[in-house]
C-alpha cells in the first residue's frame, strides 16, 4: 500500500490534473449546470402544481432523472480518459523512458488507471452535496445515495479497465477509442435491444422461463442502476417475463464486471512489457 501511494506514475499524473486551473473551471460548470437543472425541476413542478408543494414522489423522480444523468455522463467520459494513457504514452515516445524506471507493470497500469478516472470520481463525489436536496423533500434514504455512489465508483473502474486494455494492445490512440466506445456502446446500447427482443420472445410464450433476457439485463448498467431505484418494479417485470433467474441482479452485474476489470488488468499489465528473453548461444 505505501508503494502504491508513493507512485510517480500516479503522483505525477495527479499533479498534471489537478494543478490545472481547466480542471476547476470544468468542474465549477458542472456543478453550476447541476444546480441550474435541480432548480429548474424543482420550479417547473411546483409551479404546476395547485398548492405549490414539491411531494416526496416527485423528489424521488428528480434523484433518479440526476442519477440517470450521472451514468450517462461516466459512459461517455470513461472512455475518453483511459483509452490513451497508454498509446498516449507510446505516441510520444516516453513509453520507453517509462518502462526503464523501477516500476513494476502493475504499479503502471495501476497508476494510470487511477489517475485517469480521478477527475470523473471528483465531479461525482463533488455532485454528493447537490443529490443531498432530495432529503428535504424526502422519498430517497441516505443508504440509496450511498449504495448509487458505490455503483459509480464501480462503474467507473470496471469501464476504465476497459480502455486500459485497448490502449496497451493498440499503438493508435484512436484505434483504441473507437475500440473502447464500440465495446461501451455494446454493453449499453447493445444489451438494452438485445434485452428488449428477448423480452418480447418472452412476451410472445415462444419459450417459458427464458433466461437470456437476465443475462442481457446483467450487463447493462441502466437496468441496474433502474433496479436499485426502483427494485419492485423491476422484480415484477422479471416475474411477469418469465426469466427464471431468481439471483440478485445487482450481485451478477458485480461479479460479471469484477471478472472483466481482472482480466482486462491482467492482460494489460502482461502486455505492457516485451517478453524479452535471453536467447543463449550454441
Amino acid at each position: 500500500m505505501r508503494n502504491f501511494l508513493l507512485n510517480p506514475v500516479l503522483n505525477k499524473e495527479f499533479k498534471l490534473r489537478f494543478r490545472s486551473f481547466k480542471s476547476f473551471l470544468g468542474l465549477a460548470c458542472y456543478l453550476l449546470a447541476l444546480s441550474i437543472l435541480i432548480i429548474g425541476f424543482i420550479y417547473l413542478v411546483t409551479r404546476s402544481s395547485p398548492l405549490g408543494l414539491f411531494r416526496p414522489d416527485q423528489s424521488k423522480t428528480m434523484f433518479m432523472l440526476l442519477s440517470f444523468i450521472q451514468m450517462g455522463l461516466i459512459l461517455f467520459i470513461t472512455p475518453g480518459l483511459t483509452a490513451g494513457v497508454i498509446s498516449g504514452e507510446r505516441e510520444k515516445q516516453t513509453l520507453n523512458i517509462l518502462l526503464t524506471t523501477n516500476q513494476s507493470s502493475t504499479s503502471i497500469i495501476l497508476g494510470k488507471l487511477i489517475s485517469s478516472v480521478s477527475f470523473l470520481l471528483l465531479m461525482i463525489l463533488a455532485s454528493m452535496p447537490i443529490y443531498s436536496i432530495v432529503f428535504l423533500f424526502g422519498g430517497i434514504s441516505p443508504g440509496q445515495v450511498i449504495t448509487i455512489l458505490g455503483y459509480y465508483i464501480f462503474t467507473i473502474l470496471a469501464f476504465g479497465s476497459i480502455g486500459i486494455f485497448f490502449s496497451t494492445l493498440v499503438r493508435r490512440t484512436i484505434i483504441a477509442m473507437i475500440s473502447t466506445y464500440g465495446v461501451t456502446l455494446f454493453l449499453t446500447a447493445g444489451t438494452a435491444f438485445l434485452f428488449s427482443i428477448s423480452l418480447s420472445v418472452n412476451q410472445m410464450g415462444i419459450t417459458t422461463n427464458n433466461p437470456v433476457p437476465y443475462f442481457f439485463a446483467m450487463l447493462n448498467p441502466a437496468m441496474i442502476l433502474f433496479s436499485f431505484l426502483e427494485p419492485d418494479a423491476f422484480r415484477e417485470l422479471s416475474s411477469q417475463t418469465g426469466m427464471g433467474i431468481d439471483f440478485p441482479l445487482w450481485a451478477a452485474y458485480l461479479i460479471s464486471y469484477t471478472i472483466i476489470f481482472l482480466v482486462m488488468m491482467f492482460i494489460s499489465i502482461r502486455k505492457l512489457r516485451p517478453n524479452m528473453k535471453v536467447k543463449s548461444k550454441g
